[in-house]
């Protein structure tokens, strides 16, 4: 059975790429959010791809038939989203910059509310270092675009209270999310996995073996890979992607994880991806 949606009150932190589609989500099936940034600019940019995002994921048939979309509020500052009922951060895959918003929202809300990271690949428990209840911090890794991908990936840390695993299941039931539990390490299972595979295709593109066309043509052709890895890039954010990777290596040791050159030279040229038009590939336009 699905929760009931209306239990709930979700304060998202960051409308860049991942905060918006995870407002697109919860806002798509009932639930208000508060959509919080520093830059104005961006939440009027994330009120825009929202209603374009809903429009996409109607169309898709992705969102329950005759729910009342949330309510959608952006604002400055963390204080406005202190009702919540869970909060998830989706700023920049910055530990420092992490550190400070969930310190902020943590002093902010309830004690017993969800702090949810939605890191790729910054340990949980590193995290939840930087409040005062740590028991209620975990990570949902949302994958985009989040309002068409029903399964996703929570890290449960070792200080994660049983009541914040309780509450997390009832927001992912409410917006129609399957989870799979993994135990907290740098980069959990799927970045762990996905991103140094990315990192490969660039490095051999880079190389001059072949081209990124050819790169995931044989992915895809040959190993079924449903998007290939380059594009996967281009759709993560190469920023995000080369942010990530440091975080991994930083943690790890593992050279796998080193951004190479040609990605890294992509995000110092600010080819990002889908995001600005251009990344390995060229989309004519930016997409969100």
């Amino acid at each position: 059975m699905t929760a009931n949606s209306t239990a709930h009150r979700l304060t998202v932190l960051g409308a860049g790429v991942m905060g918006t589609n995870i407002a697109t989500t919860a806002i798509g099936h009932g639930v208000p959010v508060v959509l919080v940034d520093i830059d104005p600019g961006s939440l009027e940019k994330a009120r825009v791809n929202i209603a374009r995002n809903l429009r996409h994921a109607q169309m898709m048939g992705a969102l329950p038939a005759g729910r009342t979309p949330g309510k959608l509020i952006t604002s400055l500052s963390p204080a406005d989203g202190a009702e919540a009922t869970a909060v998830i951060e989706a700023v920049t895959e910055a530990a420092d910059l992490k550190y400070k918003v969930l310190a902020q929202i943590s002093a902010a809300v309830r004690p017993g509310t969800p702090l949810i990271t939605n890191t790729s690949g910054i340990p949980v428990d590193e995290l939840a270092g930087a409040v005062e209840r740590p028991g209620d911090v975990v990570g949902i890794h949302f994958m985009n675009p989040t309002y068409l991908i029903r399964l996703v990936e929570v890290v449960r840390g070792p200080r994660t209270a049983e009541a914040t695993m309780e509450a997390v299941t009832d927001l992912l039931a409410a917006i129609e999310r399957r989870a799979i539990v993994v135990s907290d390490s740098p980069g959990f299972v799927t970045s762990r996995l996905l991103h140094p595979m990315i990192n490969d295709a660039a490095r051999i593109v880079g190389e001059g073996v072949t081209t990124a066309e050819s790169v995931d043509a044989l992915m895809e052709g040959c190993l079924g890979h449903p998007t290939g890895p380059l594009r996967t890039g281009d759709l993560i954010g190469l920023d995000n992607l080369a942010d990530s990777l440091w975080a991994l290596h930083e943690r790890t040791g593992n050279d796998s994880f080193r951004p190479c050159e040609l990605l890294l030279d992509k995000v110092r040229s600010g080819d990002l991806g889908r995001k600005t038009g251009r990344g390995f590939f060229d989309y004519g336009e930016a997409l969100s």
